[in-house]
């Protein structure tokens, strides 16, 4: 069966490939996705459920039900302090709906646009389904830590750049972009028209702070900043589908069109939920901020004892993006310690080619969970790097 380019030019998940191997198989620990073990609150449950019993059934406005709209301008101005109007928040069914709506608003195919990785894979393959030439521009690594060279960044947006991607706090490798340098960014987007891209939706989790450095923080309405935002991570609503892009207004017409021949609408009960979340939830927030602390803890002390890792320091989301000496084939080694150490993680080469040779772990877990995966891992992470280098 022939398939368009686009499709056929689509590569599979590797992090996928690797959760799917484990699935059928019994007694794995599975930290290989990005989302926590907690249920979602019963706030968000609630309110859906009273929403279906009250006849919520039906089709809702493209850019979103007027209410979570409002409601998120005020968490907006809360946590941002960023003042934004009803025209430029556009609902949605998810982050992931929400980064195909940006780049199907603003990509031409052939524009060029930079990404900064190792990146959650989805995040730049969206760009390229719509016809982008992806650059990568990758992170590096300095005393323990991960850090981001803006004067060659910088000198890689020209003006024939179309638009910069940034997710931070970034998944994989908790690296979050500092104020000065969003600052800095912002302002060279703004010198040579190009789009800047921001990925939030780690926003609210960010070690040693209530949020992380925001692009809105410091922009204006008619900005080209495209900030997408999710429910899934920072209110534990990873399968409900709901998120939300805030944009300049002039994309508020074009955003209802593309959603309309799209997924025309996120279902009403689901905008209940999460009009309920920002209500009354910011406590369930707090709880999860304490519980990946926790878990960023018993990371940190465990891997730091393990010879042959390079534990390099995370400030914010839920993961640990850690080096392994020796290993050129992450996909191999990952599926080596499933089937031997029964615990899943995901390829560092699913981020990326900057990615090689890294694991991910995400630490969004109770401690038991945690404690129990790490005894299984420092028993198999010598074996199985020798097994490579052989």
């Amino acid at each position: 069966m022939k398939l368009s380019q686009r499709a056929s030019g689509l590569q599979s998940s590797l992090i996928r490939k690797v959760a799917e191997e484990g699935m059928k198989m019994d007694d794995i620990i599975p930290l290989w996705f990005g989302e926590g073990c907690w249920p979602t609150s019963q706030i968000a449950v609630d309110a859906a459920s009273h929403a279906l019993a009250a006849g919520n059934h039906f089709y809702q406005p493209n850019n979103g039900s007027e209410t979570l709209r409002q409601e998120i301008i005020c968490y907006l101005e809360q946590v941002f302090s960023y003042h934004a109007t009803l025209p430029q928040i556009t609902v949605t069914a998810s982050g992931m709906q929400g980064l195909a709506l940006a780049a199907q608003a603003i990509v031409t195919p052939g524009d060029k646009v930079v990404c900064v990785g190792p990146v959650w894979p989805n995040l730049a393959e969206t760009f390229r389904i719509s016809g982008a030439d992806i650059t990568m521009h990758a992170l590096n690594v300095r005393h323990g830590c991960w850090t981001l060279d803006m004067n060659k960044l910088c000198e890689a947006l020209t003006p024939n750049t179309r638009a910069v991607l940034i997710n931070s706090p970034n998944n994989p490798t908790g690296w979050v972009m500092n104020a000065e340098d969003q600052n800095i960014l912002l302002n060279h987007c703004r010198k040579h028209g190009i789009w800047l891209i921001a990925d939030d939706v780690y926003a609210r989790l960010c070690r040693g702070a209530d949020h992380a450095p925001s692009f809105l923080s410091i922009a204006e309405s008619e900005d080209r900043l495209i900030s997408v935002n999710s429910f899934s991570k920072s209110w534990s609503m990873t399968g409900w589908r709901l998120g939300w892009v805030t944009t300049p207004p002039a994309l508020e017409a074009p955003l209802a069109k593309l959603t309309e021949f799209n997924i025309a609408c996120p279902a009403g009960f689901v905008q209940a939920a999460g009009t309920a979340m920002l209500r009354n939830g910011e406590q369930e927030v707090k709880r999860l901020q304490k519980r990946v602390e926790a878990g960023f803890d018993i990371v940190k002390e465990r891997l730091l004892g393990i010879d042959g890792v390079s534990f390099i320091q995370p400030d914010g989301a839920f993961y640990s993006f850690f080096l392994i000496d020796g290993v050129t084939d992450s996909l191999e080694f990952s599926r080596s310690l499933l089937h031997h150490a029964k615990v899943g993680l995901a390829p560092g080469r699913a981020f990326g080619l900057e990615g090689e040779g890294h694991l991910r772990l995400c630490y969004a877990q109770e401690p038991n969970v945690l404690i129990r995966a790490f005894d299984r891992l420092e028993d198999w992470f010598s074996v199985a790097r020798n097994a490579q280098r052989q």
